[in-house]
């Protein structure tokens, strides 16, 4: 009986003793969310949305601030958070969903190993699409495939550019690839500007940051990159659907796969497992938590989060493409957006 009543007493002092050590750590602490774009995307509103909220999920209540760290292509952030950030859970990052595929087809400028970093969860999916400036002439993606056509991007590692690139080689568009933008706000002002006619992005990111461009007719929407169609483009073809032979039609899905991981949270490989759970959970409850949810809606921010478990999935099958795939795909891009 003594020794029951004992064990029944450090199971106690366990339980209570946790939450402390958990208020211990993150008391008083700040915990930084890296951000791999510009201010003023929906990347950048998201990450700040959430770093209002979250705080009050995580036991110690720390702080949480957000800092933007755009640059090659989103690589600079990613190679950042997997050998320089903190591992000890102050630092987090959200980075751009073609990370993963960066890291398979191409590896120019990848200083990482997408399948060891600690992912958190996504905001959720939305289909990238591709928007030309209706002054260009451009009706339909047919179009791109008998002119050429410029399209900004950032670096290599980008959605922005693996996309168009990949229906340069799979499908024959006439995309002319400029990259060097630091920001995807920044390849949206050249749009303004006239210095290129089209850009990749979400349907619902171009109602939140240039609503004036679908309200006054100012863009075309000629393809949109995901698994299936999105309900705000029911007319737009998915690139998969332009593929004319199964062999197209495997690349072209292989280079879809990031849609679905939407924008992926993640903490640092050697980060402790214990902060990880706390911040999975954290991240999880912020998904759910009113406030933010209300906060989303005024900032129209499309939410459809998904946990760590099926963003683990996710990158983990997109590098376990098999080699065959991923060797035609090589062959029929080339260096994923360099000269061109």
């Amino acid at each position: 009986m003594l020794l029951r009543i004992l064990a029944c007493t450090i199971v106690a002092t366990a339980v209570i003793a946790a939450p402390a050590h958990a208020d211990s750590f993150y008391a008083g602490k700040t915990i930084t969310i890296v951000t791999s774009t510009g201010p003023g995307g929906t990347y950048d509103i998201g990450a700040r949305a959430i770093a209002r909220v979250m705080p009050r999920h995580i036991p110690g209540n720390p702080a949480i601030i957000v800092q933007n760290m755009p640059g090659g292509g989103n690589m600079l952030a990613t190679n950042y958070m997997y050998a320089i950030a903190p591992k000890d859970g102050t630092a987090i990052a959200v980075v751009n969903n073609a990370v993963p595929l960066q890291q398979v087809l191409n590896g120019h400028g990848v200083r990482y190993d997408a399948g060891k970093f600690n992912w958190l969860g996504s905001t959720g999916a939305k289909n990238s699409a591709v928007f030309v400036l209706a002054s260009s002439g451009i009706r339909t993606i047919q179009d791109v495939m008998g002119r050429e056509i410029t399209i900004g991007g950032t670096g290599a590692g980008s959605s922005l550019v693996v996309f168009p690139a990949a229906m340069n080689a799979v499908l024959s568009t006439k995309f002319k690839i400029v990259i060097g933008y630091k920001s995807s706000e920044d390849i949206s002002l050249a749009m303004e500007r006239g210095e290129v006619e089209a850009r990749v992005l979400s349907y619902s990111a171009i109602l939140k940051t240039h609503p004036d461009w679908i309200t006054k007719q100012k863009i075309v929407t000629v393809v949109q990159i995901g698994i299936k169609r999105d309900k705000e483009l029911p007319d737009v073809p998915l690139m998969t659907e332009l593929a004319k032979a199964d062999e197209q039609r495997a690349i072209l899905k292989l280079i879809s796969l990031p849609i679905p991981l939407g924008q992926p949270y993640l903490a640092p490989p050697g980060t402790p497992m214990e902060r990880v759970a706390t911040l999975r959970q954290a991240f999880a409850a912020t998904m759910k938590d009113k406030a933010f949810l209300t906060d989303a809606e005024k900032l129209q921010l499309e939410l459809d989060p998904m946990g760590a478990e099926e963003t683990t999935e996710i990158v983990r099958e997109t590098i376990a493409t098999p080699l065959d795939i991923v060797a035609k795909a090589k062959a029929a891009m080339g260096p994923m957006g360099e000269g061109q």
